[in-house]
């Protein structure tokens, strides 16, 4: 853990924007930490007369406006306001930068753990079905990343491509005789597609799904039919 003293000014800062919000109490003290999170976490919570902040310590050495900002987000969210767009904006901006992420994305890699069942399951082989859509679709061009099946039968969250652990995982809830093979494959396409068109910034905001990796989806040749048959769930 790196604490963070009173010369690097954050206390101080969390004191300022406290201020400028108008909230109607006295100021709390602040103590502000950073913590090797596995992921970008922050959190604050109030204990009696102290204010208690925590900081991934991938947001160390953040510009001055960005340290404004995200007090400005905790404190709203402590205190159950609104934070202003622009400190949203502000904060957003930092955190999607290409550097950012990539210090955000080591350290899941390097402190957090990827837990999935092996690709081969019971009714479905994710294995074969990325290499043949990977033939079929991308002209085998796409690295195959580690594949495996959820640890839980989640029903919300399908599949997902985690790009710092370079892993698609999909829902074991899918691994059934039940589930014709075209879902399966839909959805291993779906998060293929992910590698091939990674998220994109759009000023703060964040593309996940881009036009071109929309247009790319419906290449798929049940895409409607596997949409109609996913509909309620999450992709």
């Amino acid at each position: 853990m790196l604490a963070l003293d009173s010369a690097a000014g954050l206390d101080a800062v969390f004191g300022r924007v406290f201020r400028r919000l108008g909230l109607k109490r006295p100021t709390p003290e602040f103590r502000v930490e950073y913590r090797p999170f596995a992921s970008l976490r922050s959190t604050i919570r109030l204990c009696g007369s102290r204010a208690v902040v925590h900081l991934a310590d991938v947001l160390t050495g953040a510009p001055p406006l960005v340290n404004e900002a995200l007090a400005e987000i905790l404190l709203a969210q402590l205190f159950r306001r609104r934070p202003s767009r622009e400190a949203r904006a502000c904060y957003l901006a930092y955190v999607y930068s290409p550097a950012v992420r990539r210090r955000i994305d080591e350290a899941r890699r390097t402190r957090g753990r990827k837990r999935l069942l092996p690709p081969r399951g019971r009714h479905y082989d994710l294995e074969e079905i990325f290499d043949r859509l990977n033939h079929r679709f991308f002209a085998g061009a796409l690295a195959r990343p580690r594949l495996g099946w959820s640890t839980q039968r989640a029903r919300s969250t399908l599949g997902h491509y985690d790009s710092a652990h370079g892993a698609i995982i999909i829902s074991r809830h899918f691994d059934s005789s039940e589930i014709p093979r075209f879902l399966v494959e839909y959805l291993m396409f779906h998060e293929m597609l992910h590698i091939q068109f990674p998220v994109e910034r759009d000023g703060h905001r964040r593309v996940v799904h881009s036009r071109a990796f929309r247009e790319a989806e419906k290449k798929f040749p049940h895409y409607e039919r596997a949409r109609r048959r996913l509909k309620g769930f999450s992709v």
